[in-house]
């Protein structure tokens, strides 16, 4: 998924011809300045951070040629639709929050995917068996689980609302990149095999994705022509080539009649969306989350997703607590793990599409409320899991309700991105195709993955459920860009993939830079864990060889993390900026998960 060590420099001076012209020939990719890729940069005058050197370096040329955060984010992510079609692209959805400089405001763009509506309430119930179709790999294999894809229309809102670039302009890089290829890595042929039987399910996938049925090899380069046929014309049309026409037709085909090799045993069940669903797609916006920490004003992602009430929560339950490293760091951490458990179950009992569900948002948000739920916490104790979500008619009162436990389904391969520009404007980004390859089906000819992100509505209907299966409804998400003012000014940009956990990775970015005494990038490579309500504790190996002892009188039960979707114990994948006096800016990716990020400033220091 990330270049890293294969990436050669020559991509810094061609990247920035891409956006004037087409190269003609394939150069190699970098991250620019004839250095090799870097999760760590200091300077001034913008930046840019994620997971992929080919992807930051774009964004960096669109800030260096006069575009501002957002036409920088959307470039930013479209190459992320090239370099990580695993992860990301059109195909899929996702939640952008923006930093107007010049008006002092955050704003939002909801652009979920949503359920079409057709879809019944037992769409993930097996007509033969009368029995749900097993988790992975069938369900996600599947039309049933592809919901209308919303990253099409949330570039061209972003532009529309901030931008100062066309999407063709902005566009312009990705399709070049598409057309001339990448270097493969070894985690794009790790995370291929990973997906081979699933990728070779599907004949258009594996013509893509498995050519002479294996992997692409490190260090061949891959090309995606059909994709950059799909980006020229979303380029030239706008949102209407994917929403509308033949591309809407070849979605909407693929999904009802999934184009499944006869011999693969998976049931591959159809979908019901239509050309009417993608005809019909509009993103949202909505008033961002806020809650103030530490004298900083927190901003975040309101329902749909349950990024911003959750981190919301749990900053506000800290907030009543004295948190600091040395002797005191083992308690600041046994608190952070309970804090996130309430704000779990409160998520889980409170939270859904809005549009069909009364999100208590103001009560999760409240210091009242928050209070409520820190009398449930022992200091120096942990609760035993689960715990019950608070009750929203006594907040302010030790009191709780009743406990809605549900599994887990949201899958970790996301992507996130930060941006911020010469003028003070900022851009959190955060997409995704949800499981790693999502539905595993390529739609024929058009270069592009689609979504399995239907599974993350609650898999068993429950009509009390308020993340339950309905037509035209946004299924729940972690996603959890978050900006952060310091008196009406950005000071953090940050956000991260990796399902539920990107609520807990944000968590503890910002508890580790804001409370634990560590640099930006120290919070970042800082290892993680990640309470979720949960019985244990999935932890990275080395929070539990560094922190498991300390943590072991306050009874929390650490365990290493992992689990069916992935065999990596890693948790999240950073990607933040911070932005200090004087302009000085340090933008950081992850050091070493998912193979490292990169990190880019206009101007280095």
């Amino acid at each position: 998924m990330t270049r890293r060590t294969v990436i050669a420099s020559a991509i810094g001076c061609l990247v920035a011809a891409t956006l004037v012209a087409t190269p003609t020939s394939a150069p190699a990719r970098s991250s620019g300045g004839g250095s090799s890729p870097s999760p760590t940069a200091y300077g001034s005058g913008g930046a840019v951070a994620s997971v992929d050197a080919e992807a930051s370096r774009v964004g960096l040329e669109v800030l260096r040629r006069g575009g501002n955060a957002a036409d920088a984010a959307v470039a930013t992510a479209s190459a992320l639709g090239v370099t990580e079609p695993y992860s990301a692209g059109v195909g899929g959805g996702g939640y952008f929050v923006y930093y107007d400089a010049r008006k002092r405001k955050v704003t939002t763009i909801d652009g979920r995917e949503t359920a079409p509506a057709g879809i019944t309430k037992d769409a993930f119930v097996d007509p033969a068996t009368g029995q749900p179709y097993p988790f992975t790999p069938q369900l996600v294999s599947s039309g049933v689980a592809v919901g209308v894809p919303g990253t099409p229309a949330t570039w061209a809102a972003a532009l529309r609302r901030h931008g100062t670039w066309s999407l063709a302009r902005t566009l312009k890089p990705s399709i070049d990149l598409a057309r001339r290829g990448f270097v493969v890595d070894d985690t794009f042929r790790s995370q291929t095999l990973d997906n081979q039987k699933r990728f070779a399910a599907f004949p258009d996938t594996a013509r893509l994705f498995l050519p002479g049925g294996d992997a692409p090899k490190v260090g061949t380069r891959f090309r995606n022509p059909d994709l950059a046929a799909t980006l020229t014309s979303l380029a030239r049309r706008g949102p209407s080539a994917i929403y509308s026409g033949p591309v809407a037709r070849d979605i909407a085909r693929t999904v009802q009649a999934p184009p499944k090799d006869p011999s693969s045993d998976l049931p591959a069940p159809k979908g019901s969306l239509t050309t009417a669903d993608l005809a019909a797609y509009r993103v949202r916006s909505a008033a961002p989350t806020k809650v103030s920490y530490r004298g900083l004003d927190v901003y975040g992602m309101a329902s749909s997703s349950s990024g911003g009430t959750a981190v919301g929560e749990a900053l506000n339950i800290l907030e009543i607590y004295r948190l600091g490293s040395g002797p005191a760091l083992a308690r600041s951490l046994h608190l952070y793990l309970e804090a996130s458990a309430r704000a779990f179950a409160d998520r889980n009992a409170y939270v859904g599409d809005p549009a069909f569900v009364d999100t208590p948002t103001r009560t999760l948000l409240s210091q009242r409320f928050a209070d409520s739920r820190a009398c449930t916490i022992d200091p120096a104790k942990a609760a035993t899991k689960p715990v019950e979500p608070g009750a929203l008619s006594r907040s302010g009162r030790c009191a709780t309700g009743k406990e809605l436990e549900k599994p887990d389904t949201e899958n970790v391969s996301t992507t996130h991105l930060s941006v911020v520009d010469r003028w003070g404007n900022a851009a959190s980004y955060t997409l995704t195709i949800e499981q790693t390859g999502g539905s595993a089906m390529t739609v024929p000819g058009r270069g592009f993955l689609l979504n399995n992100e239907l599974t993350d509505f609650t898999a068993a209907y429950d009509p009390a459920d308020p993340n339950r299966i309905e037509p035209g409804k946004r299924p729940r998400s972690s996603m959890s860009p978050t900006i952060v003012l310091d008196r009406g000014k950005v000071r953090f940009v940050v956000g991260s993939p990796g399902g539920a956990t990107i609520i807990t990775t944000v968590l503890q970015v910002l508890l580790n830079r804001i409370d634990l005494g560590m640099s930006l990038p120290q919070a970042v490579a800082a290892p993680r864990a990640s309470q979720r309500n949960a019985a244990t504790t999935p932890a990275e190996p080395a929070f539990i060889e560094k922190y498991g002892a300390a943590l072991e009188p306050y009874g929390q039960k650490l365990v290493p993390s992992g689990d069916a979707f992935t065999s990596q114990a890693e948790i999240g994948a950073a990607a933040a900026i911070e932005v200090q006096r004087g302009g000085r800016l340090t933008a950081v990716a992850e050091p070493e998960r998912r193979g490292g990020g990169t990190a880019l400033v206009v101007r280095e220091r």
